[in-house]
């Protein structure tokens, strides 16, 4: 094998990485603005690896790429890419090179990639698409953004109710417009309406005179083109579905979506959920500095203004700080240990409404439940806290203090971690964007409050 094609390296956390080796001959070859060299290390290369080393390579070595190989931009490495970073590299390729890029991706991915174009280069790719392709892009266009009709592709295997196996068989053997991938044939009524779908395994192992309908899966349903995509996703995960039909106001069939297009909205969905738990809005390692400033600094201020809420319950304590100064050292351990309970809860709570878990059945269970949790690991660590107080400080009444204090704060930690994401939810304010704050918030007031009154009562 050459040595110009990627060679798998086994990382300390044992994933594979593109061989920086590779990277550095890419970098050299550019620079030099040989246009040949370039094109003889990328073409034996898989898209997904190509979309790898242009997130890898910096802003100005991008640019200068692209100017050199533009012209051999598979579309399938356009639908690789980051989506900021896609967006990039889509303004910095020519309108016909980048309608050449595309020409054979299917309908799904090119509108997915349409989606992040201004008008004139859009205009200028629906020009270059043949009169069948151009149509269905449009049609899919005209659904709502993040819906199933976006996520559909139109390139479909179907076939009347009432076909035997040897008629799909051949039907599907003379059809040049076939889509690269499918799982199912799906059977239609005369209106066009899908009523099952048979998969390729049983139409490939039975007779030529079975009757379709007798080989129908029982895990088939439709998909309403105005769906939103998170709940496809859910459906595919929820239903193990491979291939669904997706269908229109009237029930008619408009498009299919796959597993594969399902799945990778769940992880985006879910890789979503994790950045705005940490107040990282949307953004990725592939955004540029403004960029990620300005999505990370609304919640940076928010924080900023529950940290100085926080440190006005500290400031009706000064007194009994300023005579007993140990304090200040104790109670950042309740505020924290409270912080991260309260973590946990939320965690799990946001992850059981996104995949629909937690409903308005559990919920109080589930509220209950995170609670008692709370309340017993507070339990546990007041015995350790108690000890710390009593043998380090020489205090029974500081330990005391510190042992109810961590135990009210955790069993808030629980219930707050539970509560806040579920009324957010009710409130159709997204959990995962606004529970972090709120929860850090709530526990870091009640720990203060906790530790600094009993201290008050107790200590002073």
């Amino acid at each position: 094998m050459s040595d110009d094609f990627i060679r798998p390296e086994m990382s300390d956390d044992d994933s594979y990485e593109l061989d920086s080796s590779l990277i550095e001959r890419v970098l050299a070859v550019v620079r030099l603005d040989d246009t040949l060299g370039l094109t003889a290390l990328l073409k034996p290369l898989h898209a997904a690896d190509v979309a790898d080393l242009l997130e890898q390579i910096g802003a100005s070595s991008r640019r200068k790429l692209l100017a050199l190989w533009g012209a051999g931009m598979d579309g399938d490495v356009l639908s690789e890419l980051d989506e900021g970073l896609r967006e990039e590299v889509i303004h910095a390729l020519e309108p016909a090179t980048l309608a050449y890029a595309i020409r054979d991706l299917e309908s799904d991915d090119v509108v997915d990639l349409l989606e992040d174009l201004e008008a004139p280069q859009r205009d200028a790719i629906l020009q270059a698409l043949g009169d069948r392709d151009r149509v269905a892009v449009e049609h899919s266009l005209n659904y709502p953004s993040e819906s199933a009709g976006r996520l559909m592709q139109r390139e479909v295997v179907a076939g009347p109710e009432h076909w035997t196996v040897g008629e799909a068989i051949d039907y599907i053997r003379q059809d040049p417009e076939l889509p690269e991938q499918f799982y199912h044939m799906i059977l239609v009524d005369p209106m066009m309406r899908p009523v099952g779908y048979v998969t390729l395994g049983k139409l490939l192992g039975s007779a030529r005179n079975v009757k379709l309908k007798a080989l129908c899966e029982e895990s088939f349903r439709t998909i309403p083109a105005t769906q939103p995509e998170a709940d496809v996703a859910y459906a595919f995960n929820q239903y193990h579905l491979i291939s669904a039909p997706v269908v229109d106001d009237s029930g008619r069939l408009v498009g299919v979506i796959t597993i594969d297009d399902a799945m990778i909205v769940l992880d985006e969905e879910h890789e979503e959920d994790i950045m705005r738990l940490a107040g990282a809005g949307d953004g990725s390692i592939s955004d540029r500095l403004w960029e990620t400033a300005k999505q990370r600094f609304p919640w940076l201020a928010v924080n900023l203004c529950t940290a100085i809420l926080a440190s006005r319950v500290i400031v009706q304590f000064e007194s009994t700080i300023s005579q007993l100064v140990v304090l200040a050292a104790l109670m950042p351990i309740i505020a924290s240990m409270g912080g991260n309970a309260g973590t946990q809860s939320l965690t799990v709570t946001v992850r059981a409404l996104a995949t629909k878990d937690l409903t308005s059945r559990n919920m109080w269970r589930v509220i209950r439940r995170e609670a008692l949790v709370g309340l017993v690991n507070g339990l546990l660590f007041a015995a350790a806290l108690g000890a710390f107080g009593f043998f380090w400080y020489g205090s029974a009444a500081l330990g005391a203090v510190l042992a109810v204090a961590i135990v009210i704060n955790l069993f808030v930690a629980g219930f707050v971690g539970v509560g806040a994401p579920v009324i957010l939810d009710k409130m159709g304010v997204d959990p995962a964007l606004a529970s972090g704050t709120f929860v850090m918030t709530v526990t870091d007031m009640v720990g203060f409050f906790a530790f600094l009154g009993l201290a008050t009562l107790v200590l002073v």
